[in-house]
């Protein structure tokens, strides 16, 4: 509602903060966009994915795979890539908001489907990484979003008023299941951009969207 009082912003990363996905890996390890989408939706499946999310060991999830679909090998094993190349950069416009937020004291909380190693790669790659008031991340807890155990972990740890408390995630089952435990909840990206829709939900320390 507008003119309410926020208290803490909670960003998801990949898709809001990080432009996360698998295709800027693997648009340089396949000549034909058509048998990458085929991988993709086949072997190298979100599912399939879910469970490093979870926490499962990347590499060996990797062979495992790779045993099943030979042909693939190579273009499976590139997911456990240190390199990690899904990760493409920030999100500026994100970004820009959050440090924003933390210049004027709102609290800023991460809650992200992630691996443990993953993440601590990233925090030494982006400096964004290590603003945050309190971080949930789904492969160091064993339960990732939309569950709603892991909405309610980040409550409860961080004393968060749900109610008072903003969601931003690019998935809208994760937005659904934010809002059905009292979170106010934004997909991103929303129209007319992150800070003018945050301050429309009473977010005023976020100075007005340049025209």
């Amino acid at each position: 509602m507008p003119g309410q009082e926020i208290t803490a912003v909670v960003f998801d990363l990949g898709g809001v903060l990080l432009d996360w996905d698998p295709r800027h890996l693997y648009r340089r390890l396949f000549a034909d966009p058509a048998e990458m989408e085929d991988f993709l939706a086949r072997i190298c499946t979100p599912d399939w994915h879910r469970a490093h999310d979870l926490g499962e060991n990347v590499t060996r999830s990797c062979r495992r795979l790779a045993r099943q679909h030979p042909r693939y090998r190579d273009m499976i094993m590139a997911w456990a890539d240190p390199a990690d190349e899904m990760a493409a950069g920030q999100i500026d416009e994100a970004v820009g908001v959050l440090a924003e937020l933390k210049e004027r004291g709102v609290r800023c909380l991460v809650l992200s489907n992630m691996e443990p190693a993953t993440f601590a790669a990233r925090q030494g790659r982006f400096a964004f990484m290590n603003w945050f008031d309190g971080y949930v991340i789904s492969g160091l807890e064993g339960v990732a979003k939309p569950d709603p155990r892991i909405f309610q972990l980040l409550l409860s740890r961080y004393q968060l008023a749900p109610a008072a408390t903003v969601f931003i995630d690019d998935s809208p089952v994760n937005i659904r299941a934010a809002r059905a435990q009292g979170m106010i909840a934004v997909q991103y990206p929303p129209a007319g951009g992150l800070r003018n829709q945050l301050r429309s939900l009473g977010v005023t320390a976020l100075s007005p969207a340049l025209p």
